[in-house]
């Protein structure tokens, strides 16, 4: 058996991760963040089954080495050496088929000035797979879908938004007033490809302005169940100090998380300019002192802001493949 960790490739989702030593594969996916299907861990279901398209591995069971084309259960197989598998049920980031669910409200809170916290629950949550990162819609009777980050990680039973509804903007004050009327939502999900569907092998640098902090909390809870050994940096940008709602829980993260460097980026109270103050985040990201060829980006805030970061970034040597927002997607420059 190898004495160094073994790259493991599964297809055709191209998702990768390592297999250290003495690990089964399916232990080192789910170390990996990569959700695998699997029930009994012990090579009887046989839900874990993939094929083995290269490479050497060891049946942990019989201790029979696999040939090529053959099956294998990840639970019961270790990796001799780099391997390439074949997986249909494992999805990459972004290819999730969006569904439609009736969601129970469990809770909504003002968590500031403007801005609620609410859960979700589904009554058969196993049904819903999506990646960190990743977004969804409130559809209201009569109404167009109402669009928001997913706050929780994959793993969490319940689903948490954070919703910003100041007086003058009506759609999500709609929602708030939906949501705590008793009944039941329909919401649909997932959205969004500025996801992690595993672990990624190189640092990170997460920017969100305002509300986009949720995205980023969904992505930061979620390396923290892998184990995520690269450094990550979170810068949060908002005009006024009181529109980091959440400041304590960044700070606690970077308190019990050697990995993360919290830098929030708080605006002029006085200057209403909203430009300015994406100005000012960019600023502060660019200080970092980042090597932006070995780092990947994910970006959440307006068009104006992740547009403001992309070129700056692209400027400074950030590939442009490092760089992932949502706001690529659906606000396309022309």
């Amino acid at each position: 058996m190898t004495d160094k960790p073994c790259r493991v490739v599964l297809q055709p989702s191209g998702l990768t991760y390592s297999a250290g030593p003495g690990t089964d594969l399916l232990s080192a996916a789910a170390g990996a963040g990569i959700e695998v299907p699997a029930a009994c861990r012990n090579g009887v279901c046989e839900i874990c089954e993939a094929r083995l398209l290269a490479g050497p591995a060891l049946n942990t069971r019989n201790q029979q080495h696999i040939p090529v084309s053959g099956r294998l259960m990840l639970c019961r197989t270790f990796a001799l050496g780099n391997l390439e598998l074949e997986m249909t049920a494992v999805m990459a980031a972004g290819e999730n088929q969006p569904r439609k669910f009736q969601a129970k409200v469990v809770d909504v809170r003002s968590i500031s000035h403007d801005v609620y916290r609410v859960e979700l629950q589904l009554p058969r949550r196993r049904e819903l797979s999506f990646h960190a990162g990743q977004y969804l819609s409130v559809n209201l009777p009569d109404s167009d879908p109402c669009y928001f980050s997913i706050a929780s990680s994959p793993s969490c039973p319940t689903i948490e938004l954070h919703i910003q509804a100041s007086p003058d903007w009506l759609s999500a004050q709609n929602v708030i007033d939906a949501l705590t009327s008793g009944r039941d939502v329909t919401i649909e999900l997932p959205f969004g490809k500025a996801c992690l569907a595993a672990a990624p092998e190189e640092p990170l640098v997460l920017v969100a302005a305002g509300t986009g902090f949720a995205q980023m909390k969904s992505l930061v809870d979620y390396l923290r169940e892998t184990s995520y050994g690269q450094p990550v940096r979170l810068y949060w940008g908002v005009r006024r100090h009181e529109d980091m709602y959440l400041r304590a829980l960044a700070q606690q993260w970077a308190h019990e998380w050697p990995q993360l460097t919290f830098l929030p980026v708080v605006g002029d109270d006085e200057d209403n300019d909203w430009s300015g103050h994406h100005d000012q985040l960019v600023r502060a990201v660019l200080a970092s002192g980042m090597d932006w060829q070995r780092v990947r980006v994910m970006a959440s805030g307006s068009p104006v802001m992740v547009y403001t970061l992309l070129d700056a970034l692209l400027e400074a040597g950030l590939p442009q493949s490092a760089f992932f927002s949502d706001v690529l997607e659906y606000a396309p420059r022309d």
